[in-house]
């Protein structure tokens, strides 16, 4: 099992910036992906991003690309720096590992406790 926990989270403005930290913890040797998604209430957990292992491979939602980066400094430690942040990015965002790279959080075996994200319009 993976230990997983995310900070960095918090109230930010609008068009301005965070940067979202996630440092694991176990059997990390069985991970080969890492990514994380955000849930609002009442809706299901989407994805955000994703990256592979020694980070050769990464995937975006189309509603962040080019605003997120998805990135890791020693595979046990993944960050995600959010810019030009909109309101429609508040939520609580999950780090999450898993043995498979892909978007479908059903790859994605551990999960941390999730950090809030909320962007004031």
């Amino acid at each position: 099992q993976v230990q997983l926990v995310e900070s960095g989270g918090g109230l930010v403005q609008a068009g301005g910036s965070l940067r979202l930290s996630c440092t694991t913890s176990g059997r990390t040797f069985s991970m080969l992906a890492m990514g994380w998604f955000r849930q609002v209430p009442g809706k299901e957990r989407e994805f955000v991003a994703a990256i592979g292992w020694g980070g050769r491979n990464t995937a975006y939602a189309d509603s962040v690309k080019g605003r997120f980066t998805i990135s890791t400094d020693n595979a046990k430690t993944v960050y995600l720096q959010m810019n030009s942040l909109k309101s429609e990015d508040t939520a609580v965002y999950y780090c999450a590992t898993g043995r498979v790279f892909g978007i479908d959080a059903r790859l994605f075996d551990s999960w941390g406790q999730g950090t809030q994200v909320s962007v004031s319009a």
